[in-house]
């Protein structure tokens, strides 16, 4: 029997990020769900509510879903429309293959005065004469009745023939009452015949029992072998499994009317030839040995038992190696566990083990684990110690050697290139640090331009009036 858990709801919320209290759509159809409960207490702004194809046999715990809009119950086991006059903003109700033969229970949906939509087909109210007239002008506020629209002349039409159409309704509606009450008085009987059948196949305590028979009658296999005991158990159980498919082909291929308690019947036995298969199955199961990812000599081997895509890069300029694993996006970063070890590094997925060798022995310690948000990849970065790992052994290359010799061969070079010189007492750029005292000492090249300026005494100076005096 299916019921409606709060576990159920929540798997059934992802969208709502597995929040019910203001939940406003939910899905919940082929579960199996017998009985229509705790909605109106857990999710009251409900607006749409899928319940399809399940085997609900009441319309009932809807009444405090104030917001609810569309309500599809197809597919069910429901007898009458009831208890929806709560639900003030009502505006679809889908009603498709029932078992609904009280067409005057649709008198009950007047109250929901924004039903626009209503679909009753597949019922057997359907087939009463005068059926659609009836619910046009039973429920005026319809637009649509089983997706064809209500015309303004056929609601006319309908009211003016009313009274007889009801007479006639009611009349197809009482004979329908016996021909079910008969039906389920059949089921009971043949309910109540099968019960009988299994008491007398497996007898109780009163008799002689079948299974127990040495504990109650201990006379009768006193002197029976164990060996004969465990020969007949064989037997009792190939029969018994031969019996069984016997009685499921029998089942299967017995005529039945469709009817609520014929479906109820099905899914008993489908319910039985599932736990059966189960037990079956958990009888044969082996237990899957555990992968190995160490082997006995110590040696790690590369697993990729999550298929993940990688790449993994040594990194020369900042000392370090770097690996990329293509996480899925949308995985919860809880169910990733990564271990980073001085000769490997190992994520498990899920469950699932992604395990490398590295080249270079890394420093765990100082090693870092990133996610991106964009497109959820794993990035990992471990720093090298210095010391490489080759053919299973450490080969040790101390950091200060490489810095030594690095530096012994930058002062090789130096020594062999050659240099320009420059004699400092050329330059012609004047001195910046006696710049404040230009006046007292002034540059040689300043002092042999100010002695080469010829005077008035000169034999050869030639005093032009229209050139303006140098200041």
């Amino acid at each position: 029997m299916g019921l409606i858990t709060e576990d159920l709801i929540r798997r059934n919320a992802e969208h709502n990020d597995c929040v019910i209290f203001s939940l406003e759509e939910l899905s919940l159809h082929q579960q199996e769900i017998e009985k229509l409960e705790h909605l109106d207490k857990w999710c009251r702004d409900l607006k749409i509510l899928y319940l399809q194809n399940n085997l609900i046999g009441k319309i009932e715990n809807v009444s405090k879903l104030k917001k609810l809009e569309y309500l599809n119950l197809a597919l069910n086991n429901i007898e009458r429309i009831e208890n929806l006059e709560g639900c003030e903003w009502l505006t679809k109700l889908d009603l498709t293959v029932n078992f609904i033969g009280e067409l005057s229970s649709v008198k009950t949906l007047r109250h929901n005065i924004h039903l626009k939509e209503l679909f009753l087909m597949g019922n057997p109210c359907t087939d009463f004469d005068g059926y659609r007239p009836f619910v046009v002008v039973t429920v005026q506020q319809l637009k649509w009745l089983d997706g064809k629209e209500i015309e303004r002349s056929e609601r006319i039409q309908a009211s003016q023939n009313y009274p007889a159409v009801e007479q006639q309704i009611r009349e197809q509606e009482k004979a329908y009452c016996l021909r079910r009450a008969k039906e389920k008085e059949e089921a009971q009987r043949k309910l109540q015949e099968e019960d009988e059948d299994k008491k007398k196949s497996h007898p109780g305590s009163a008799g002689c029992p079948h299974t127990d028979t040495h504990a109650v009658c201990p006379s009768s296999l006193e002197n029976k072998d164990r060996l004969q005991v465990s020969e007949t158990q064989e037997e009792e159980h190939s029969t018994k499994k031969s019996d069984e498919n016997e009685d499921d082909m029998a089942f299967w291929n017995k005529p039945s009317l469709f009817t609520p308690e014929s479906r109820l019947e099905t899914l008993r036995h489908m319910e039985k030839q599932r736990e059966a298969q189960e037990k079956l199955s958990g009888n044969k199961k082996k237990v899957k040995p555990p992968r190995t990812l160490v082997t006995a000599d110590g040696k790690v081997l590369n697993v990729n038992e999550a298929k993940l895509d990688f790449t993994l890069k040594d990194d020369d300029k900042h000392n370090q190696i770097i690996l990329d694993l293509a996480i899925y996006r949308y995985m919860d970063t809880s169910l990733i566990d990564v271990d980073v070890q001085p000769t490997y590094v190992r994520v498990m997925v899920k469950g699932k083990p992604f395990q490398l060798a590295l080249s270079a022995e890394v420093q765990p310690d100082s090693s870092s684990a990133k996610r991106s948000q964009t497109t959820g990849h794993l990035l990992i970065c471990m720093p090298k110690v210095g010391e490489l790992i080759t053919g299973g052994q450490r080969t040790p290359m101390p950091v200060k050697s490489v810095l030594d010799s690095s530096k012994e061969q930058a002062s090789h070079r130096r020594k062999q290139t050659e240099r320009l010189e420059v004699d400092p007492s050329k330059h012609s750029y004047p001195d910046v640090t006696t710049i404040v005292q230009e006046k007292k000492h002034k540059p040689k090249k300043m002092e042999s331009q100010l002695q080469a300026a010829p005077s008035e005494e000169d034999p050869d100076f030639d005093d032009n009036p229209d050139v303006p005096p140098l200041i």
